[in-house]
């Protein structure tokens, strides 16, 4: 019988029933887990709310005010992959719970930050926490929880990260609308605490041999991450042709070969690059990243399309994108059920990049006088099809890791999530700002366009070529979507009769692999 080793060294036979606590215990981890999930994305897409009243408080030029946003995002992204692979090493419960820990610290120091400054050196902490959080989180439910209980699991991270980023901005602008954006980070913070206290329940697990912690990979990682973001952010001011964009794409991708040599020398490296070597793991990451930029271009995007060109208000226009947003909150439960009974969920994951695909070419109806009956279709299309990848990619993915990499695999597909998330949404501002600056007088107007500014005098000229950008932007983003439906196909290819490792393992393990209680 296959069996399992505790951190102090017990052996339990792998497929032990959980004690009695177990079902509870696991229960409250899971509930633990997903607020985790619920408050990170949230207090991402949510506090770009609060940055007037915070400049009306706090003053600050446009840079530092930004970075409050920024800092976090870049943060968590860089890390996750790092914090992973520390919970590999270190124990994931160790990691989720100084991650918590440390969110909740810093986001309490920035509600009674008394200059900008202080506020961003807040916010950048508490990315920094948020990435502990997100990839100590991913780990905790891989190593506790085991077949269909573990696809049950993922469905619901989905739905929970899915309200998250819909509706942070909700939230947080009625929090500050009401009370003030410091008590917005309070109560950040107090969730934050909430996280630390349900670390209680959770159960401790890690690889069964510790090993030296790849400080080289680490370190060049992150530099080609933030080279990388920061480089594409500069595309869409400064032109695809900017010496200092390009400088910095240039020093992001330099760290990212050196980081390649590094891992394939080191002897415990922070990513097994055999993880990337083509596979299973290989065409879930894809997916992942396909699911990015099928999807976030126009959840961003589109609002200030129907608001600059179409005449909407700020409040109909988000109205407008719920045809996208709910899909993501009903779609994932129905996923995982689907898949615990018995279709294929290579089947369901080409099906959502499908759907992706197809509702980004529908959605080419675009035009000015578009109304809820002409986009509704696309929107729910895509929608429906980021529910369903939402619900599979992770619990998918953990399939094909050997249980001492689930720390470094859950902050890969994190990392990977974010990072594309935010070169996405940098690339899609800046090809429209390219399509249309020829025809309009210059990258300056076509910014401000791009920005829903369409100004006085040429509104129908400008309105037009705003329209036409978005439709190149919209046939090539579901080109891209249809031609990675191919690879992920070939990639995950038919699902294997058995698992690597074989033995028998309860739905629901009280226990994880090497715990510790």
């Amino acid at each position: 019988m296959s069996r399992s080793r505790k951190l102090d060294g017990t052996e339990l036979p792998s497929g032990a029933p959980p004690p009695p606590i177990g079902r509870v215990k696991a229960g409250l981890t899971l509930g633990s887990v997903l607020l985790g999930y619920l408050i990170v994305p949230m207090a991402m897409s949510g506090t770009s709310v609060a940055l007037p009243r915070i400049a009306a408080d706090l003053g600050g030029s446009g840079g530092a005010l930004q970075w409050v946003v920024t800092g976090y995002f870049l943060a968590a992204s860089c890390l996750m992959l790092v914090a992973g692979s520390l919970g590999d090493l270190f124990g994931r419960r160790r990691i989720f719970r100084v991650g918590a820990a440390l969110y909740a610290l810093s986001t309490f120091g920035a509600a009674l930050a008394p200059h900008v400054l202080v506020l961003d050196a807040a916010r950048t902490l508490s990315g920094v926490g948020a990435a502990g959080v997100m990839a100590g989180g991913g780990a905790i439910l891989a190593s506790t929880f085991q077949d269909a209980a573990r696809i049950r699991a993922f469905a619901m991270v989905g739905t929970t990260v899915g309200v998250g980023l819909a509706f942070g901005p909700t939230f947080a602008g009625g929090l500050v609308s009401t009370v003030g954006w410091r008590e917005m980070f309070a109560a950040f913070a107090a969730a934050g605490v909430l996280l630390v206290a349900g670390t209680l329940f959770m159960s401790e697990s890690a690889a069964e041999q510790r090993s030296r912690f790849d400080l080289a990979g680490s370190l060049t990682f992150m530099l080609g991450i933030i080279g990388l973001m920061y480089g594409t952010n500069l595309v869409a001011s400064s032109g695809w042709a900017s010496p200092k964009a390009l400088g910095c794409v240039g020093a992001g991708l330099l760290m990212f070969v050196l980081f390649v040599v590094v891992e394939r020398r080191v002897h415990t490296p922070v990513l097994d690059l055999d993880l990337l070597r083509g596979g299973p793991f290989t065409g879930w990451l894809l997916a992942a990243l396909t699911t990015a930029v099928g999807t976030v271009g126009v959840l961003v995007y589109l609002p200030t399309y129907l608001q600059g060109a179409g005449g909407y208000s700020a409040g109909d226009a988000g109205s407008m994108m719920l045809a996208m947003t709910l899909p993501v909150l009903l779609v994932p439960p129905l996923a995982g059920k689907l898949v615990n009974q018995g279709t294929p969920p290579r089947l369901l994951i080409i099906l959502a990049i499908g759907l992706i695909a197809g509702g980004n070419a529908w959605l080419t109806v675009l035009a000015p006088g578009s109304g809820v009956a002409n986009l509704v279709g696309p929107l729910v299309l895509i929608g429906v099809g980021n529910g369903l990848a939402a619900a599979l990619i992770d619990a998918q993915a953990m399939e094909h890791v050997a249980p001492d990499r689930v720390g470094m695999a859950s902050g890969l597909l994190n990392t990977m999530r974010g990072g594309a998330n935010a070169l996405v949404l940098a690339i899609f501002g800046a090809l429209l700002i390219t399509l249309m600056e020829s025809s309009v007088g210059g990258r300056e107007v076509a910014g401000r366009i791009a920005a829903g500014d369409l100004g006085e005098g040429r509104t129908e000229f400008l309105t037009t070529k705003y329209t036409e950008a978005w439709h190149v932007v919209l046939w090539a983003v579901a080109a891209l979507c249809a031609v990675s439906a191919l690879v992920v196909h070939r990639l995950i290819g038919p699902r294997p009769a058995h698992r690597e490792d074989p033995a028998p393992a309860p739905q629901l393990a009280g226990t994880a692999a090497n715990e510790k209680e």
